[in-house]
């Protein structure tokens, strides 16, 4: 009876501890994206104007790569490029104007269907960008297709920008909060008197209703909460957001999303909108530092990391979730228009680097990159080159999950560079501007730059990293190589460097 009492007790743990090793296979996933962060905004990152504890907290208990990038300098194409694994300039995919429709197809492969395959809950949880439907959506209706047709469970998030139309957020294909009796209209141009749906002011005709600050030409249509916005919006005055909540709404949906899910595998892409205009940071946030709204916004930014980062603890989930920091391109100062305070006092938002948002120079893409995996990954400053675009192929190798012919073309494998493990980093990588009107390759130090009107300049980063010397007649082999490779790729993809 002892022996078979044993017996039992030894097949217990032993299918106890298969599960447990099971469960440590599949560690949650959260993606913390960021909006418009550049390289010197973070303290770990050389920031001493702004106060980022949470994210150098991060930062000091994971990897933090110095020569981490988006794939654009501009906000849609990064995020496709994330989710896709392919280069947004090879499907036209730049800024996405007002009513724009789903820029991924949902017969694509993507790294939420990646997830969604491996076995994982999947969300997707802020801002996204990336169109909706076919580009005539009727917004008192169900809205798709969306994130839930191209990888996501179940998806939160804000439609476009918080610069421009619809001022709603959207829940699983319906506006959250939607009121029948006060119908959305959403459109470019203004919106007739004959139709149904509260009216909000048109910043040319009432300049007045603007109380918080002007944004340039551009940022003329409907006025909410103080501010113009691009495009015009009638109806849905119970479901607009609040500006200085929208931290604050993003995280609650994060953390009820978390708790759900907390017993099974799932996979959470958090897409903050903070830092980008106009920013209105909650009340508890402004004046936390002397650099504007923008820098309090990244005070706020903070917090939410923070927030999570907190919430993984408490559930007792925190040493075997990745928790990934990064952002979808560089900074920005006056963006919009927005007179908000932001770019004075001596604070360096992309560090030594030259440009910022929509250029292609590394100031443009060079990003806050961090990784955190408490149960296997020990912590490092690594100087890899990597590529947000090759998150997805890199998952799929470890998930030993196979990505269809022809899909996530620009993709790759570098596990073993995003868990520490070698500071090789990535062979080549590519960059852009906004769609393909400046594309850049890099090469271990090399950059080569091909601007829209066929100007070339070429910078050796390991002696100027500010980028200023164009070497191009200096170094005629390299330059012809690195020629031959960007053209070469425009065309193709970089796997075929490797085939």
């Amino acid at each position: 009876m002892q022996k078979n009492n044993l017996l039992i007790v030894l097949i217990v743990s032993s299918l106890c501890f298969f599960a447990c090793d099971q469960a440590e296979e599949k560690p949650n996933v959260i993606i913390f994206y960021s909006d418009d962060i550049g390289y010197g905004d973070i303290g770990v990152y050389g920031a001493d104007l702004i106060k980022t504890p949470n994210i150098d907290k991060l930062a000091s208990e994971g990897i933090r790569f110095t020569d981490g990038h988006c794939a654009a300098s501009t906000c849609s194409p990064s995020r496709y490029a994330l989710l896709t694994g392919e280069m947004g300039f090879r499907k036209k995919v730049g800024v996405q104007p007002v009513n724009a429709p789903l820029s991924i197809q949902p017969t694509q492969f993507t790294i939420g269907k990646l997830f969604q395959q491996a076995g994982y809950q999947t969300g997707i949880i802020g801002k996204w960008h990336l169109g909706l439907g076919n580009g005539d959506i009727n917004w008192n209706k169900e809205i798709k297709p969306g994130p839930n047709e191209v990888g996501f469970d179940y998806s939160f998030i804000i439609p476009s920008s918080n610069d421009r139309s619809p001022f709603v957020y959207v829940e699983n294909h319906k506006v959250y909060n939607y009121d029948p009796n006060d119908p959305i209209t959403v459109s470019r141009v203004p919106i007739p008197d004959s139709i149904a749906g509260t009216s909000y002011p048109d910043a040319i005709k009432n300049p007045e209703s603007i109380t918080v600050y002007q944004g340039d030409a551009g940022h003329q249509c409907s006025v909410i909460n103080g501010v113009g916005r691009i495009g015009y919006m009638k109806g849905g005055k119970k479901a607009l957001w609040k500006d200085t909540n929208i931290g604050d709404d993003l995280v609650k949906k994060a953390k009820t999303f978390i708790t759900k899910n907390e017993d099974d595998p799932f996979f959470l892409l958090l897409t903050s909108n903070d830092i980008h205009a106009p920013r209105l940071p909650h009340p508890r946030f402004k004046g936390a530092t002397t650099l504007g709204y923008r820098g309090d916004n990244i005070v706020q930014l903070d917090w939410c990391v923070g927030e999570i980062m907190k919430v993984l603890k408490q559930k007792g989930i925190e040493k075997n979730t990745i928790l990934i920091f990064s952002s979808d391109n560089g900074p920005v100062y006056i963006d919009g228009g927005y007179q908000d305070g932001s770019g004075k006092g001596n604070h360096k938002a992309a560090g030594i680097y030259r440009g910022g948002k929509y250029d292609i120079y590394e100031g443009g893409t060079r990003v806050p990159f961090i990784i955190r995996w408490p149960s296997k990954i020990k912590p490092k400053v690594s100087p890899a080159l990597v590529s947000q675009v090759d998150l997805l192929a890199s998952f799929a190798a470890y998930f030993n999950e196979e990505i269809p012919i022809e899909a996530a073309l620009d993709s790759r494998n570098y596990w073993d560079t995003f868990m520490g493990k070698d500071d090789l980093g990535a062979e080549y990588i590519l960059e852009q501007a906004n769609t393909d009107n400046a594309i850049a390759i890099r090469k271990g130090s090399m950059k080569y730059i091909n601007i829209q009107d066929e100007r070339y300049e070429m910078y050796d980063l390991k002696v100027d990293p500010q980028e200023r010397n164009n070497v191009i007649e200096e170094r005629p082999k390299l330059t012809k190589e690195l020629h031959k490779d960007l053209m070469m790729l425009r065309k193709i993809h970089l796997n075929a460097l490797y085939d």
